[in-house]
């Protein structure tokens, strides 16, 4: 069985899913396990969802590799909503109270460091806002403080795709980090993080999930301000069920883990991401037509960005490639041009669409 008229979803999320996972789903909706109910309309409380809850939190800390010094935690409020709850959990733990560091290498890092002067001290050691987002400064040219409690970087920002791909060296300090748009899609070693975060609306399901990995030593210092949804030590003992959670995205997270699995892990996943992102990035670099801002070592495989040097072609871009069915390319409102998100469950043949797309747009331009 398959869906008619899939087209190639490309938007930046909610993003494309795995059309198998999305079948099984809408089996589930209506009769979940043959209990005459369907999945959203069962108990998170019952027998049947804490074994979907207990199988999901074990899958992805076998995807992940997180080690046993780690709790994974399933909240609400997407990542906006960590950009409170981390300062509030983790700024009291630097030398100086109420400090932390941040990377600004785009939009959501910026918020993140915006949101965060509300509880302490936001130090930026780093913004490439003036240069367009196009690039990683090198960590040797960071102001960064050993009296700070925690630095947060984005290591892949959606709208400009900016990635990191190697993590930098900051001393002892904790690293927390936004992975919403890339998570499960590279290996990452979790040890070197303090606080991993992020929506699942990218790369493993509807909205309304976040998944938070934290350390053990991190959880605990949450201010005295701290509203109880956002105190990690407090959704810790509840097991991320101090109110009711968000039981059809937990249910469908747990679905897409199973299908990476199937598709040979992360690292299996991994090795398509990057073929995927190199047929697109090639056209960039032997194009007269587009144009590629991001420096080529911070290219996102998520989120491939690049402009027309022709402006005027940019409605007939968008027109035609809808009409072939490859839609969501038009970049992000606050930088416009063209952004195609190749998350992992965008199918090699979608890409390679794309790419015949924009190779024969460009012959005709």
């Amino acid at each position: 069985m398959s869906f008619e008229n899939r087209i190639y979803n490309f938007a930046p999320g909610p993003a494309t899913l795995p059309e198998e996972v999305l079948l099984e789903a809408s089996h589930d909706i209506l009769n979940w396990q043959k209990i005459g109910a369907g999945v959203m309309e069962v108990s998170h409380r019952s027998k049947a969802f804490m074994a979907c809850y207990e199988k999901a939190l074990s899958d992805i800390t076998e995807l992940m590799q997180i080690p046993s010094n780690y709790k994974v935690l399933f909240l609400q409020g997407g990542a906006m909503g960590q950009n409170a709850a981390i300062p509030m959990n983790l700024m009291g733990l630097g030398k100086v109270s109420s400090q932390a560091d941040f990377l600004v290498s785009g939009v959501w890092s910026e918020k993140s460091a915006k949101e965060a002067t509300k509880y302490g001290n936001a130090r930026v050691v780093a913004n490439t806002k003036n240069e367009g987002f196009t690039y990683v400064p090198d960590v040797s040219t960071w102001d960064l403080s050993s009296d700070s409690a925690y630095i947060h970087l984005c290591t892949n920002e959606t709208v400009g795709g900016v990635e990191i791909h190697q993590l930098p060296n900051v001393g002892s300090v904790p690293i927390v980090a936004d992975i919403s748009s890339h998570m499960l899609s590279r290996e990452m070693d979790v040890s070197q993080y303090g606080v991993l975060f992020g929506g699942i609306q990218k790369n493993i399901g509807p909205a309304g999930l976040t998944i938070l990995v934290v350390r053990e030593d991190l959880i605990g210092h949450a201010m005295p301000i701290t509203p109880t949804i956002w105190d990690w030590k407090t959704q810790v003992t509840s097991d991320s069920m101090i109110n009711t959670p968000p039981t059809f995205a937990i249910y469908f997270a747990g679905k897409v883990f199973e299908w990476i699995k199937k598709q040979g892990g992360v690292k299996a996943i991994e090795v398509t991401n990057i073929q995927k992102a190199k047929l697109l990035y090639d056209i960039l670099d032997q194009s007269a037509l587009y144009e590629g801002k991001v420096a080529k070592n911070n290219r996102s495989r998520m989120n491939v960005t690049f402009f027309l040097r022709d402006e005027s072609l940019y409605e007939k871009f968008l027109q035609e490639s809808q009409e072939l069915g490859l839609i969501g390319l038009k970049g992000h409102k606050s930088v416009g041009g063209i952004r195609a998100s190749i998350y992992n469950a965008m199918p090699l043949a979608g890409v390679k669409k794309l790419e015949e797309f924009l190779k024969d747009f460009e012959r005709r331009a």
